[in-house]
């Protein structure tokens, strides 16, 4: 007979003091958490020998189609310990129907001619910022890497349709992966081509500070004659007084004028479902051996911090072909939303078998984890135990790459199939949702240096040794990602998407130091 006790006994125990409290007090002297300490029961720990193992990732889904992702990066980020990550990013684009390089309000005679000419035409990305201790300048936020160094930028016309639905099955919704490759249609649109990324800074007061918080715009006549300048500035919102610094890449002037304004009144600017046909989207890629991570916002609530094409024009109105009768200054900004994906091209990097396991995000590598064979099942059911607690640790490699680790590591489970994997939630992650479900946030040493990762599974352990379950399959683990959370304690699916590019080294289960391998910890109480 099986004799593993449950956890979930402990309510009958706790009903027990609250109805015959005399009777119970005679077997029990206390009860602390799940842990009973009296004459009758003893409490007691074993340590289970695992397995874990490097698993590269080849791909993970990164479009918004179907769940829209936090943060998109682009850039490149090295470091010897990890897979080098280049990130790029698809976007469409959305547009104002309607739009006319000469507004039809304007009407002039019949020996008037309109000359347009472009002022500037660049791709705007505003960076995530935090405000400094001092509240009168920004920080740039969530980048990593080396930000002295450029990575290599190029701006693309995407040939690739970003659709809705699945060709292969119109019944079901489209999926983008992030080794996905984009077709690109005709030379790169930026007018400096293999353009240096990186955040400009200067230094104020000792501090760097970010520069890029304004755009001066020189209007130009048909003449090239400069007519005004406007400044330009975007603000977190409406009552802020401080600009956002952002990224600003000059793009074909010819090109652009080519691709929108020639084609403002055409069939191509009607709807939204023709341009998209006509322009698919934005190919924004970086490559590069060094350089930084960046992290933008295409979520933005406030519209002018959306990543945005944009093209400031000015029509001189002139008379007999040479009398100026009228300047009119305008801008067209087209933002980068609709169907997006971040593309990850990830090193091809194989790790040594030792005592390391890698831990990388986006699409680099999780943990495969062998939690505890049939045999060692077999041989601990035949025990009459109450499990208490079972959690695994992970401890960190501190002579390892510690610039970038993960705050919080994730653990899930999967069927290994090879073609068609299915992946699941560990139960604690619902049945112990309000407690923090299986945790897994990163822990420090008392000096301050990174530790050690702990997860709880206790009621996962319990179930596979009292028998209510025969599966037990391998567990992954990986960079935590807020979508790992299941959203109800019935959402037992788990979706593995990823955009925390952050990495750690862990010790697995071959450790040289045995206080730093990976084990299971099972703590249980059984009856004298």
């Amino acid at each position: 007979m099986i004799k593993i006790i449950r956890r979930s006994v402990i309510v009958s125990i706790l009903v027990c003091l609250s109805v015959a409290i005399v009777s119970c007090e005679e077997d029990f002297t206390n009860i602390n958490s799940n842990v009973l300490t009296n004459t009758k029961f003893n409490t007691n720990a074993v340590t289970v020998d695992i397995v874990a193992e490097n698993s590269s990732l080849e791909r993970i889904q990164s479009d918004n189609i179907s769940r829209q992702l936090g943060q998109y990066l682009l850039g490149v980020y090295n470091s010897t310990d990890y897979e080098k990550l280049e990130a790029s990013i698809v976007s469409q684009l959305t547009i104002t129907t309607g739009v006319q390089v000469v507004d039809d309000a304007n009407i002039y005679g019949a020996d008037t001619t309109v000359v347009t000419k472009i002022d500037t035409v660049f791709l705007k990305l505003p960076y995530q910022v935090v405000l400094d201790s001092d509240d009168l300048t920004y920080d740039l936020d969530s980048i990593i890497g080396d930000q002295s160094e450029a990575f290599t930028f190029n701006v693309y016309q995407s040939n690739t349709y970003l659709n809705l639905y699945n060709p292969l099955d119109p019944t079901k919704i489209n999926s983008f992966y992030s080794n996905d490759v984009f077709e690109k249609s005709g030379t790169a649109l930026n007018s400096e081509l293999n353009y240096q990324f990186k955040p400009n800074y200067e230094t104020v007061d000792g501090e760097l500070v970010p520069v890029d918080t304004m755009l001066v715009i020189k209007r130009r006549l048909f003449n090239d004659n400069v007519a005004t300048q406007d400044t330009v500035k975007i603000y977190s919102s409406t009552a802020s007084t401080l600009p956002v610094p952002f990224a600003r890449i000059p793009l074909d002037e010819d090109r652009i004028k080519e691709l929108f304004l020639d084609k403002y009144e055409s069939s191509e600017f009607e709807t939204q479902e023709a341009f998209n046909d006509y322009f698919r989207g934005l190919i924004l890629e970086a490559t590069g051996v060094e350089g930084s991570l960046i992290s933008f916002d295409f979520n933005a609530t406030t519209a002018n911090l959306i990543p945005s094409l944009e093209i400031y024009y000015t029509n001189t109105v002139l008379k007999s072909g040479s009398t100026i009768l009228d300047t009119i200054s305008k801008n067209n900004s087209y933002p980068l939303t609709g169907f997006r994906v971040n593309t990850f091209k990830m090193e091809d990097k194989v790790y040594p078998a030792n005592e390391e396991i890698k831990i990388q995000g986006t699409a680099g590598s999780e943990a495969k984890i062998t939690i505890i064979d049939q045999a060692k099942i077999d041989e601990l059911r035949q025990n009459n135990w109450l499990i208490n607690d079972a959690s695994l640790s992970f401890y960190i490699n501190q002579s390892a790459d510690t610039l970038n680790v993960p705050e919080r590591l994730y653990l899930y489970k999967t069927d290994e199939d090879a073609t068609n994997p299915s992946f699941s939630q560990i139960k604690d992650a619902t049945s112990e949702s309000s407690f923090g479900g299986i945790q897994g946030e990163l822990q420090r040493d008392a000096s301050g240096k990174v530790e050690k990762y702990t997860f709880r599974i206790t009621d996962y352990m319990s179930d596979i040794l009292s028998g209510d379950i025969d599966y037990n399959p391998n567990l992954r683990l990986k960079v935590y990602n807020p979508t790992d959370l299941p959203t109800t304690t019935t959402d037992t699916i788990f979706n593995n998407f990823s955009w925390n590019p952050k990495a750690v080294t862990l010790f697995n289960n071959t450790a040289v130091d045995d206080g730093k391998k990976a084990v299971l910890k099972i703590s249980y109480t059984e009856k004298q």
